[in-house]
This record gives C-alpha cells, sequence and structure tokens, in this order.
C-alpha cells in the first residue's frame, strides 16, 4: 500500500524535523522507467588532456558573479590562458597575468588578436571532441586501445580503480530475489557487525553486480564459495562486485557480504538513540530510519523502491533487550557468548526502506483485531501512555480493512515510541515507528493532541488523508515560488532526492487527491483508489497507473488521465481571474507566480481545472456545488442575471487562487459584512488567504486586503480566524524585524481592534471542543505575544497555580503555549521551565516548554541552540524547533542567522531539517543588506549547499518581502 499516493518514498538525516501536517516527512516520486544518463562532475574523471583542462578552466575558474565582461575580455581571457600556459616565462604567482613584452615584440593588431583567438578556440574545439570520442578510456597513461564497453568516461572507486558503472541509478542486469540479514548490535561500543546473504536472478548477461552501500567496512564478499573483489563508489554509495564468469540469464545466484559499521549518529541508517529515565539514567537503543536512502548505510543492498524483495532477519542481542522487526519473531535461541539471537519470519515482498528493525528496553500494549495483534511500545516509563493509540489504531485497522475492502496482510502490527526520533512517524512494514509526541497521550495531553495522535496513526496505517485546510495554504505559499517543482520530479543526486521532501512533494500531492474527490461523482473516487491498490499491490506504480486506473473504473466528464497530467508534470499554480458582465462570467487562468522577474515561459503553463463554485442563492451545501472545467486560457459561463455574486473554489477543494476583480471582490465584501454566515468557514478563510496573496502579487491592493478584514469582528470560526491571524502577523514580524516601531505599534492597534473583544471572551479552563481549543489558542498566544496585560496575568496566574503544585495543577494543553511563554519572560520563569524541561515525562508539555523557552528576547539565554546542537539536555530532532522560536522576536532572529552561519558543517545537505532552518532565519528578512549578506553567504559555501532548491527559495522570498514593503509601507502608514 506504500504507493498509495503515486509516490515513493526515502529516509530522513538526523536533524530533520516533522511537517505540518502529520509531522512526518513527504514522499518521493519514483518516475524512473528508463535508467537516464548522469553527467560526471568535472574532477571526477580520471584524467584530463592538458588542452582541454588549459580550455575548461581558463573560463571555469574566473567567471564573474555579474555579467560584465564582454565579448572582447572573454576573448582576452582566453587568449591569455592559452598564451600564459604555454609560455616558459609565464608568471607562475599568476596564470592569468600578462608578461612583459621583451626583445622587439610588438603587440599584435586587433585583427590579429581575433584572428589568434579563433585559431586557439579552433583547436581548442578539435582537442575536446577527441577527447571525448567514443570507446577510448583515458586514463594516466594516455588513450588506451578501444573497449568496447568503455563508451563513456569512467569514474574512479576508492582504490583508484575505474568504477564499472557511471550512473546513479542502479544497471537492471540484476533483481533481488531474497535478503537473508544477520546483525549484532553493540550498545556499548556503538557498532554493529552484519552478514547479508542476497539471493539475485540474472535479467542479462554480465559480470559485474552493482548495488548500494555507504559508511560501512566490507570485510569479505563471497560467490559460490569464492572471495570475490569489491570496489566502491562513495559519490553514488555504490559498490560494484566483479565476477569471473558472466552471469546468465533467468539464473539466480547468492551473493555473501560480512561488514561492520558504526551505529549511525544521525537518525538514518541504523543509529543509536538515547533517553534519560526516571531514576536519572541514561538509557540507549538502537533503532532504523531507511527512507528514503539509508538502508544502504545499514546492509549492502539494492535501495531503490523497484528493487523489492523478501527479508529473513535475524538479530544478536544482550540481555534486557527485546528485538523488532517488521514480521513476527518466529524464535528465540540462547548463544553461548550469553547473548540472545531472535529470528524473525520471511517478509512480503517489499522495498528496502520499509524494512525496519530495533533493539531496546521496552514495555508494550496489546489487542486482537481482524486477526491482527496490534502493539504499541514505548519506553518503561511511559508505557501508561500507550492505551490512547492501541485504542485509535484497532479502531482504525478495521475501519481501513472495510474501507478499501483489502484486508491487512500481516499478523501483526507494532507502533513504537522512539525517543530521540527526528521524523513525525515513518510507515515501515509491520514496524511503525513515531516519535514520542505522535504517539503518547497522557493526563497533560489536550483534545489537539489526541487530535494529532491520530491524525498520525490514520496517515501511517491508511499510507493515503477539515484540518488540511492551513496545510493546503502552505502548500500554496511554497509552490508560488520560481524555485518550485513539479510534483513528479527526477532527482539526479541522494542530496536531491533528500530536498524533495518538502510541502510540494507532500501537501501539494494530497491537496490534488482532494481536488480530484471533489470533481468525481461520490463514491467514485473510493472506488478507483480500491481498483488502484488491487492492481499494484506487491509492485511498483508511477502517477500515471493512478490516474489511467481511476479513469478506467469511474464515471466522470472529464479525462482524469490528462486533467491530472497538468497538475503533476509541471511546477506552480493557476490564478484563475473572473470578469463578469451581467450572466456572462469569463474565466481566464495564468500561472500565479510570486517573483521579481517573470520567467519567459510563465504563458505556457496550462491546467485543466476543475473549477468548483457557488452563489447567493445556495452556498452553505454540497448539493449548491457547481462544476466547470477550464481546459483552456480563457472559458465562458453562463449564470442567471439574478445571481448577485459568486464565490469560487467551494470550501478550497481545489488547488488555485482566485481573483474577481474590483466589482467582483465587493459584491463578497459588502455579502460577508451583511451576513457572515452567508459562506462556510472555510469559504471565508480561503477569501482571506487569497486576497493576501493576491495583495503579495499585486493583483489587489492592500487598502482592498483591510477592506475584505474589517467584517473579522464578527468572526466567530476558528478557520477565518486563524488564517487572518496568520497573515497579519506575519506582516507584524516583518515591520519588527525593520525596527518600525511606529508601524509596529499601529499594526498591535489594528489586531487588537479587530480581535480584542474575541480575546479577552475566551475561556482559560478546560474545554473538550477542538474548533473552541483551536480558536482560543491561536487568539490567546497572539494576544499575550503582543503583551495585552489581561492576557498576561491570566498566564501568569495559571503558571503561578501549577508552578505551586509542582505539575499536579494542571494547565489545560492547548494553553500551554501562551502560558508557558509569557512565564518564560522572566528570569525565575525561564530557569522553572528549564528545570521542568529536563525532568517531565510528557512530550507534550516538553515541546511547549522548549518553544517557551526560546521565545525568550534575553540573547544570553538563547544558547539553547547550541545545547540542542550537541544533543545534551535537548534533543537533536528539536534544533529546527528551536530555531523556528528563536526566530520569533527582534531580539533572537540574528543571534540564530549568525548560529546557522557558524555551524553550517553540522547540518545535512537537503535534509528537510535544513530546509526549514534556511527558511526560518531568513524568510523574515526584507531589506537589502540582509539580502546581499545571505548571497554572499551561500556564494562562499563550497560543499553544494548553494546549488539547493531552499537556497533559491529563501533569496526569493527575500526579494519579495523586500519588494512589498517598498510598494505598501506607504499604504500601512495611511491606513492603520
Amino acid at each position: 500500500y506504500e504507493t498509495f499516493f503515486f509516490c515513493l518514498r526515502a529516509p530522513f538525516p538526523r536533524n530533520m524535523i516533522e511537517n505540518s501536517m502529520f509531522e512526518e516527512e513527504p514522499d518521493v516520486v519514483d518516475l524512473a522507467k528508463e535508467t537516464p544518463v548522469y553527467p560526471l562532475d568535472p574532477d571526477e574523471v580520471v584524467y584530463e588532456p592538458r588542452s582541454s583542462r588549459l580550455l575548461v578552466r581558463g573560463l571555469g575558474e574566473n567567471d564573474l558573479e555579474e555579467e560584465e565582461e564582454d565579448y572582447e575580455s572573454s576573448a582576452r581571457l582566453l587568449g591569455m590562458s592559452f598564451m600564459n600556459r604555454s609560455s616558459n616565462l609565464r608568471n607562475t604567482s599568476s596564470p592569468y597575468t600578462r608578461q612583459a613584452p621583451s626583445g622587439f615584440c610588438s603587440m599584435p593588431s586587433p585583427r590579429a588578436l581575433v584572428i589568434g583567438v579563433f585559431v586557439l578556440v579552433l583547436a581548442a574545439s578539435i582537442a575536446m571532441v577527441v577527447y571525448f570520442l567514443p570507446r577510448c578510456t583515458f586514463t594516466k597513461d594516455g588513450c588506451h586501445q578501444a573497449n568496447s564497453s568503455a563508451e563513456v568516461i569512467y569514474p574512479k572507486s576508492s582504490t583508484g580503480e575505474l568504477f564499472p558503472w557511471t550512473e546513479m541509478r542502479l544497471p537492471m542486469s540484476v533483481h533481488p530475489l531474497r535478503y537473508d540479514l544477520l546483525l549484532h548490535p553493540n550498545l556499548t561500543t556503538m557498532t554493529f557487525q552484519g552478514s547479508v546473504s542476497i539471493t539475485v536472478t540474472a535479467e542479462k548477461e554480465t559480470k559485474v553486480v552493482v548495488l548500494h552501500s555507504t559508511d560501512m567496512r566490507i570485510i569479505k564478499t563471497s560467490f559460490q564459495g569464492k572471495e570475490l573483489k569489491t570496489l566502491e563508489y562513495k559519490p553514488w554509495q555504490q559498490i560494484a562486485i566483479q565476477l569471473e564468469e558472466e552471469l546468465r540469464p533467468g539464473q539466480q545466484y547468492i551473493f555473501t557480504l560480512d561488514y561492520s559499521a558504526n551505529l549511525s549518529s544521525s537518525y538514518d541508517g541504523f543509529y543509536n538513540s538515547s533517553y534519560t529515565d526516571t531514576a536519572g539514567i541514561k538509557r540507549v537503543l538502537a533503532a532504523t530510519q531507511f527512507e528514503p536512502l539509508a538502508a544502504r548505510k545499514a546492509f549492502p543492498c539494492f535501495d531503490e523502491p523497484a528493487f523489492k524483495a523478501t527479508f529473513s532477519i535475524k538479530i544478536k542481542r544482550e540481555d534486557g533487550y527485546i528485538s523488532l522487526s517488521n514480521m513476527r519473531k518466529s524464535k528465540t535461541t540462547p548463544l553461548a557468548s550469553g547473548l540472545f539471537q531472535d529470528e524473525f519470519e520471511t517478509s512480503v515482498n517489499m522495498s528496502t526502506y520499509l524494512v525496519a528493525f530495533i533493539v531496546a528496553n521496552m514495555s508494550s500494549v496489546g489487542r486482537n483485531v481482524s486477526e491482527t495483534q496490534v502493539s504499541v511500545y514505548a519506553v518503561p516509563d511511559k508505557k501508561d501512555q500507550t492505551l490512547y493509540a492501541l485504542d485509535a489504531a484497532v479502531k482504525l485497522l478495521a475501519f481501513y480493512n472495510t474501507f478499501f475492502g483489502i484486508k491487512y496482510p500481516l499478523s501483526k502490527l507494532d507502533l513504537v515510541a522512539i525517543p530521540d526520533f527526528l521524523a513525525g512517524a515513518m510507515e515501515n512494514w509491520g514496524l511503525i515507528t513515531f516519535r514520542e509526541a505522535t504517539l503518547l497521550i497522557g493526563n497533560h495531553s489536550s483534545t489537539l493532541d489526541k487530535q494529532l495522535v491520530t491524525s498520525v496513526i490514520a496517515h501511517e496505517l491508511a499510507h493515503q488523508g477539515n484540518e488540511f485546510l492551513s496545510t493546503r495554504f502552505q502548500a500554496l505559499a511554497k509552490d508560488s515560488l520560481n524555485s518550485s517543482h513539479a510534483v513528479s520530479a527526477v532527482a539526479n543526486t541522494p542530496e536531491q532526492v533528500a530536498e524533495m521532501f518538502d510541502s510540494v512533494s507532500y501537501e501539494k500531492g494530497a491537496s490534488i487527491l482532494v481536488m480530484l474527490n471533489s470533481a468525481l461523482p461520490d463514491g467514485n473516487f473510493q472506488k478507483g483508489i480500491i481498483a488502484y491498490l488491487n492492481k499494484y499491490k506487491w509492485s511498483n506504480a508511477v502517477n500515471q497507473d493512478l490516474w489511467s486506473t481511476m479513469s478506467s473504473v469511474t464515471s466522470q466528464s472529464f479525462d482524469v488521465v490528462q486533467m491530472m497530467s497538468t497538475w503533476t508534470l509541471q511546477k506552480g499554480f493557476p490564478l484563475v481571474t473572473v470578469t463578469r458582465d451581467g450572466p456572462r462570467v469569463k474565466l481566464s487562468q495564468e500561472q500565479f507566480l510570486l517573483a521579481a522577474e517573470q520567467p519567459p515561459d510563465i504563458d505556457r503553463h496550462l491546467w485543466q481545472i476543475p473549477l468548483t463554485y457557488i452563489n447567493n442563492s445556495c452556498s452553505n451545501s454540497s448539493a449548491c456545488k457547481n462544476l466547470f472545467i477550464l481546459k483552456e486560457k480563457t472559458g465562458k459561463l453562463q449564470i442567471a442575471a439574478s445571481v448577485k455574486w459568486l464565490k469560487f473554489n467551494y470550501k478550497n477543494e481545489g488547488f488555485y487562487v482566485v481573483d474577481y476583480g474590483v466589482d467582483g471582490w465587493k459584491t463578497l465584501i459588502d455579502a460577508l459584512r451583511n451576513d457572515v454566515n452567508v459562506l462556510l468557514p472555510e469559504d471565508r478563510a480561503v477569501l482571506i488567504n487569497n486576497i493576501f496573496a493576491l495583495s503579495r502579487l499585486g493583483k489587489v491592493s492592500f487598502r482592498q486586503v483591510l477592506n475584505l478584514l474589517d467584517y473579522i469582528s464578527n468572526e466567530t470560526e476558528a478557520a477565518p480566524i486563524t488564517e487572518a491571524l496568520v497573515q497579519l502577523e506575519d506582516i507584524y514580524r516583518l515591520l519588527d524585524k525593520r525596527q518600525d516601531l511606529g508601524l509596529v505599534a499601529r499594526m498591535e492597534t489594528y489586531i487588537t481592534d479587530h480581535f480584542g473583544t474575541l480575546m479577552d471572551s475566551q475561556s482559560w479552563e478546560m474545554e473538550t471542543s477542538v474548533s473552541k481549543q483551536t480558536l482560543r489558542s491561536a487568539l490567546l498566544e497572539t494576544s499575550c505575544r503582543l503583551g495585552r496585560q489581561n492576557c498576561r496575568d491570566k498566564a501568569m496566574k495559571l503558571f503561578n497555580q501549577w508552578e505551586n503544585s509542582n505539575g499536579t495543577k494542571q494547565i489545560p494543553g492547548d494553553l500551554m503555549r501562551a502560558v508557558f511563554s509569557v512565564a518564560a519572560q522572566s528570569d525565575s520563569g525561564w530557569k522553572t521551565l528549564l528545570s521542568s524541561y529536563k525532568m517531565s515525562l510528557h512530550d507534550s508539555e516538553k515541546r511547549r516548554m522548549l518553544e517557551a523557552l526560546a521565545s525568550t528576547p534575553d540573547v544570553r539565554k538563547i544558547v539553547i541552540l547550541h545545547a540542542g546542537l550537541q544533543g545534551s539536555d535537548i534533543q537533536t530532532p528539536e534544533l529546527p524547533r528551536i530555531v523556528r522560536a528563536v526566530c520569533q522576536n527582534f531580539g533572537g532572529y540574528l543571534f540564530a542567522w549568525d548560529f546557522v552561519k557558524q555551524n553550517w558543517i553540522q547540518f545535512p545537505i537537503g535534509s528537510f531539517s535544513l530546509q526549514s532552518i534556511i527558511m526560518s532565519t531568513t524568510s523574515q528578512f526584507s531589506t537589502q543588506l540582509h539580502l546581499d549578506e545571505v548571497r554572499d553567504f551561500f556564494s562562499t559555501l563550497k560543499d553544494g549547499s548553494s546549488q539547493m532548491r531552499v537556497v533559491d527559495e529563501a533569496m526569493e522570498t527575500i526579494k519579495l518581502n523586500l519588494r512589498w514593503m517598498e510598494k505598501n509601507v506607504e499604504t500601512l502608514r495611511r491606513w492603520l
């Protein structure tokens, strides 16, 4: 079922944080039907002939950042490069320094110089053609005799020998059928020994087997009783086994590799984790996180999703620990060494990234449902917090068995809460791993915490998804930038695979499924999904397979394949402009793109958009919804002349933004002023989101934004209020970081004028309604953050009661962030929270304490950033959360940026955590000075970081902030 999102999934580096929806890493699309050829980095080529080396380096190493060179200066550079490198009199300290004339040599005429340069370029071109001639392998000894298998330049292995494969994707010459894996982790030395026997079938004749391995010491490689040579190419994390005789197609073979490695310290692969129990003793365990590319860190394997196989796993462990894996344990054998060996049943056919195993001291609760034993594991001190998750998992498993008409295929399902776990959760077959915060529920947990745990469990069990509203808004924001990417995209390096884990791949992917569901007749989406799961279970699929299946089994008035391809194969989303002339409505589409400079291909983007709409005669139920498919740049819609207003994108089920024009916006604003309930809360929220987005794009004035928000004083629902607060606080923080104190004060007044009455009416007692908890937490956190005395007094009253009772007087879970943040502003409160953080067993409580500790304006206390980096009192996976909280106030955001620059080498390139940290520290910059500083920092990096997509996103965001401020500051001064 892992293919439900037509996506293939992958692991996370250690500092990754949860995403906003399920606190779990996004899915990655695997489009590989054909194996692409990827160019090698020039530094990886074995040998560069002198002439080509001169040409490439003469031009490349001296490129200027600005396009200041004309053709004449480029020609001079090229000419000097060749002349200086061929002269015996050149100055070795500067290869591009022109030498002083000697004797009677005179300067050549311009005509002679041009002719000379032309001859040199021609000669260099000939040399490069010769260099790249096929069937010739260059080495330090020159061009050897033609080699039929060497039609490209081969990279060097770690031993200096030529590596016999030239692509990042593995060859299809062999396919794994079964892995027999034996592991022995040593939790004292933090190392492990391993042995894996891989049964493969040959697809074609070959004398080399290429697979993945990272950070391992291969001790011995055996094949049919003989020891074989193994080469390693580290940049692509590959090893090659060289054979004496060719494998024959259709035959099965077994390779055995013995190896050793360190337990990973980066939260991926087979890694060590630790926690401190209630007795103050440090406990250690070992767990796995293989998605997307880290199974290769635990055992040599074919670590691509298409190479499915079965797995038979044995684990040696010490007494006092248990071991878990994907399948049920079949037996335990005592060993002479005092160790125990656990053996697990052979797994179903699955991808390597879904393999999992854990060695730890844990306790569990369990229950049987539909012939499946469901168990929830946690460290012994937190066993009492597992019951809610068990109850939720049992109910959800029974529901999904019925909903999909497919019985869960395994005999057991374990849900394990792991201390110090980076991802939010991971759907390993039969052994789902979680952060403690996304699985455990204790007495301190709120209804919102229970909602989160239920959502994560539901997501992991289904591996599929009106809490999703804000998630779609976040995906729209990211996909509106030119640095975005298509949902279905090709990744050429491991770092690019890791960077695919963002809201575009994940939340946008889910959003377009929601849109498709809304466009299909009732029940058809479920019907299509069931057919898809049955057709492709135990095999691989790409996104086109989902659309094709959906189209073949459902009834609809449009081509699903054609429509959905426009949403998955191109980046961005459409802006739909509505122009009305009586009963005639013109609809036009263009790409919604926030960019300082519009790209030349922007007009070529075209979507097939399932537009839903309602009007004043019927607007509050799904029966009112109408559908119009906009396939071209423009379309026409006929409506009754009596219709007063139109509202498109019913309940924000579509992934697009709508501009109604001056008249259209006015009619909608007037309707809301007259009756706030004329639209559903979701529709009111999407209007707020869209008008702010259009203001940022320059399509509407900020005055129109303020006109719409005039109705907000009558608003009582969580969705529109929270969206309005998010948008206003974004502007407030930009003004605060620019230290425009006058405008900051006016913005505070504006927010309190519009929301103050509602803020003051909120209860501070226990509340069971999820919607009311969501609403009051948003309002009171904003109120206290703005320093409103009523809010701060009530927060301190609750905090003092909690402190004086040693934590027995509980604070409502949804109010903890507001209460703790107020307390953290004083020295005594901050120290109390830090001490309580270290002692608390309740993860939801700890995280709110941590955010409060990081919210202090006292820079001296922000040393907790270093504690998070070191993983001492504060676990390293919480570092992005700390950075995000530190950046919220003026006192911390520059400190956080300096911290990131100074510790850059600590962050895994491409990881979701690094993406979060970069955006947290830069997204509130809005001055040219900051733009220059960020650009200069990333331009100096030599580790490939500057090529990350998130760097482009950060630069774009700063430019857009700068542009927005330049256009709207005076409007703010006039109207606030």
